[in-house]
């Protein structure tokens, strides 16, 4: 005897299939005339569902639902939207189709169920964030089109989220490349985009922080502006955080205590909603924990002056070994009452398994992840070639999916959730694959982009545009000149630009893709070229013994010279220009300084950077100025010679750059990106600005504590060697050392400045065995970013 729900469901089922097309998921709902219905009476988050669901609907099929509390006559599709109880009013025994219920107010069910011979869609949320988010997730399951909406037939979701902080910070600041110049209006655009991937929250910045006082997009006031996007936030029911960085000189004084008390009391009376406070100890800060602890613990009462729930996070960044010793013991001994939690951000000198063993575990750990920044940063792109990172830059368009999940997983046994950095749209594919992983850690990175392309693109595009994402994040993978993946990944977005329709053209997220996919073959061509002249420029160098220096120069300067006024791919650029205008004109992306008042370079405005060098030209062209002003033949040849044979170490030696995968044959790699994507025990490369030599340029380097080790095998136990190194220009106050097993080769030192190479005898003991291990490391204990370890170029030489 069938059971009356079975009968219920294979009824439903029965239904939805007789009114479904035929499709590749086995039937489709054709949902053009549909209707919505809920209560009336809706409040909260859940009041927003309903308008977000038509509204988003109609920008995207031209089709506006009807909508109200009852179900109209007819055979129309309908739509109900509702927690269990107000659901269960429309649909009455097919209430019995529903999935079981999951866990948590947040949680939602998805399913397709029939009343009657009425096709519907139900969305039922635990609580009224769980209406909103469902509601999201219909919105991602549907296929959107000019004129037509359809979904799967077979939907059937329940589902509830992981982590129970997901969100983003969201800084209306000058710094940012774009958020400065958004609208009120593109803000809710935008946090509408973020709920439907499921965040809960949303960090804001006050009007002062570590940031220029103005911005000449501002539309608003930075204060007016918080206060509008507090109150839009707490209409969508999401947590609201405020970034509050305690930067003044000396909150030890009570003159600085009391005036913070009173700006920060007056930015956070202001503000509608406010559910958390975050304040880093570092980056920006430099205050004492214990000092920073009591002047925090005076602010408690005038936060809840007007949101008495509202708790107090503090990230111990940039704290030195001392310092975070005293914060633990702080947290540890006293236990403050009106500390809510600990933030693991950038410079927080432990690994996030580590905090949390140190932390007491009534104190819960929200993580503070760096998703948009790609060089100097918590998250660097693993062994980034040196023609990406000097053209395009620190802030970039940014689609790292794969890397981003590793960065999620990684940590996610131990905090809570997250709130990410971001400093603009830059990282925008970032922020929704942490916001579905956030929801469900083990779903499929593809299965997001295709979301994320089918929502935002368009359903013909969901498998194309996701398989370009992943194209984009491969394009950075390996030396640029080698992977001719990326010229696979421009024909993929020549195509679709192509073909797309004049709203795909319009759509920012699309021309974000096609402005990397051409950045991207435009640094290739260019670097092809420029390698091949730098080829022949040393090829003519090495020629100088045999026809003269004058005449070896000349042809060297004039193969260099071929990268400027011969450059390759001008069309590509030219298009460059296009895209960065349109990105300008849709988003208010600011890619370059001159033209779109981006605040700086590195603050994504890599169109200015587009022709940075990224060979060794400006520095070949300039040693060859100074060794044609020498005296006589014999030093210029011998100059040359210098030029022609940098990287040689001689007979029975040894010469590596650690910075370049493809000259690091004795560096020691550590853990590795996948199991320590933070580089607690990983070498990882650097880049710098500087002016000399390419491999000046780009080091090998560790953060803190963890020493950088070269390993050697092959030597003369009876000779005697001797190692020529040049140190990265980062954290020149503190002091390096090099040992070799137990020898010490060179004491604390502080680098040299400028650079330069250094030379230090290596004992003969230290390879008895034929063996040699090279250990860097940094002076133990210090705070700021730990970046001093850095080594751009070793030889080790016979003597």
């Amino acid at each position: 005897m069938w059971s009356e729900i079975a009968v219920v469901s294979l009824l439903c089922c029965m239904a939805v299939a007789a009114r479904g097309s035929a499709g590749p998921d086995g039937g489709s709902l054709d949902l053009r005339n549909a209707v919505v219905i809920g209560p009336k009476a809706q409040k909260g988050p859940a009041a927003q569902a309903a308008p977000m669901l038509l509204d988003e609907v109609e920008k995207r099929t031209r089709i506006r639902w009807s909508r109200g509390p009852a179900l109209p006559d007819g055979d129309e599709p309908f739509i109900v939207i509702g927690t269990s109880g107000e659901v269960a009013r429309y649909l009455g025994k097919a209430m019995a189709a529903a999935p079981d219920p999951p866990s948590g107010a947040e949680g939602y069910r998805l399913f397709v169920s029939s009343v009657g011979d009425r096709p519907c869609v139900a969305v039922i949320g635990n609580g009224p964030r769980g209406v909103l988010y469902g509601t999201g997730r219909l919105l991602r399951e549907l296929r959107m089109g000019r004129d037509a909406v359809t979904m799967p037939a077979g939907i059937r979701i329940a589902t509830a989220p992981t982590c129970r902080i997901r969100g983003h910070q969201l800084g209306y600041r000058p710094k940012t490349n774009s958020y400065d110049a958004w609208t009120e209006a593109m803000w809710e655009q935008y946090v509408r985009d973020l709920v439907v991937f499921g965040i809960n929250s949303v960090e804001l910045i006050p009007p002062r922080s570590d940031d220029a006082p103005d911005s000449p997009h501002f539309p608003l006031p930075q204060m007016e502006m918080m206060t509008r996007m507090s109150a839009m936030l707490d209409r969508y029911g999401l947590d609201v955080w405020v970034w509050y960085p305690a930067f003044d000189p000396d909150y030890a004084k009570p003159e600085t205590v009391a005036s913070a008390l009173k700006e920060w009391g007056d930015v956070l009376d202001k503000l509608p909603r406010v559910d958390a406070l975050f304040v880093p100890g570092g980056d920006p800060g430099h205050t004492k924990p214990s000092v920073l602890m009591a002047m925090l613990e005076r602010m408690a009462p005038v936060l809840h002056r007007r949101h008495p729930k509202a708790g107090i996070w503090v990230a111990p960044q940039g704290f030195t070994q001392e310092w975070l010793d005293e914060f633990i013991g702080i947290l540890r001994d006293r236990q403050p009452r009106w500390l809510a939690g600990v933030v693991h951000g950038p410079q927080v000198r432990v690994p996030m398994a580590k905090l949390r063993e140190l932390v007491p575990s009534r104190y819960p750990i929200r993580r503070y992840p760096d998703i948009t920044h790609t060089r100097q940063c918590q998250y660097a792109v693993p062994d980034w070639d040196l023609a990406f990172a000097l053209t395009e830059g620190r802030e970039p368009i940014n689609p790292r999916p794969l890397d981003q999940a590793t960065i999620l997983r990684a940590g996610l046994p131990h905090a809570d959730g997250f709130i990410t950095y971001s400093e603009g749209c830059n990282d925008d594919v970032n922020k929704a694959v942490w916001s579905a992983l956030g929801w469900d850690p083990n779903a499929d990175v593809r299965g997001v982009l295709r979301e994320y392309a089918r929502y935002f693109i368009g359903a013909g595009r969901e498998d194309q545009f996701a398989d370009g994402l992943l194209a984009l994040e491969r394009n950075w993978r390996g030396p640029v000149t080698a992977n001719e993946g990326i010229e696979a990944t421009f024909a993929l977005f020549r195509d679709m630009e192509r073909t797309a329709s004049p709203q795909e053209k319009l759509n920012w997220r699309f021309q974000q893709a096609l402005y990397r996919a051409y950045y991207d073959a435009y640094v290739r061509h260019r670097a092809v070229f420029e390698a091949q002249c730098e080829a022949e420029a040393m090829a003519a160098l090495a020629e100088a013994p045999g026809v003269g220096a004058a005449p070896a120069i000349d042809r060297a300067r004039l193969a260099l010279r071929r990268a400027e006024t011969d450059p390759p791919a001008r069309d590509l650029l030219m298009r460059l220009f296009e895209l960065a205008e349109a990105l300008y004109q849709s988003i208010r992306m600011q890619l370059s300084v001159p033209r779109y008042g981006a605040i700086a370079g590195e603050r994504g405005a890599n169109l200015d950077s587009v022709d940075a060098p990224f060979t060794n030209r400006p520095w070949v062209l300039r040693r060859l100025e100074e060794i044609g002003a020498l005296a006589s033949e014999s030093d210029r040849l011998r100059a040359v010679a210098e030029i022609v044979r940098w990287t040689d170490p001689g007979p029975g030696g040894f010469y590596d750059e650690p910075g370049n995968p493809l000259r690091r044959e004795h560096l020691v790699i550590g853990t590795g990106f996948e199991r320590d994507p933070g580089c607690y025990e990983s070498v990882r490369v650097g880049f710098s600005g500087s002016p000399s030599r390419l491999s000046w340029t780009r080091y090998a380097e560790t953060l803190y504590e963890q020493p950088l080790r070269m390993r050697y095998s092959g030597l003369d136990p009876a000779a005697n060697y001797r190692v020529r190194v040049v140190y990265g220009p980062d954290g020149m106050a503190r002091k390096v050392r090099l040992t070799a097993r137990d020898h010490e080769v060179h004491p604390w030192m502080l680098k040299p400045s400028p650079q330069r190479p250094v030379e230090f005898d290596i004992p003969r003991s230290a390879h008895a065995d034929g063996t040699l291990l090279l250990q860097f490391e940094a002076e133990p204990g210090a705070g700021g970013n730990g970046r001093c370890c850095q080594v751009c170029e070793v030889w080790v030489m016979r003597r």
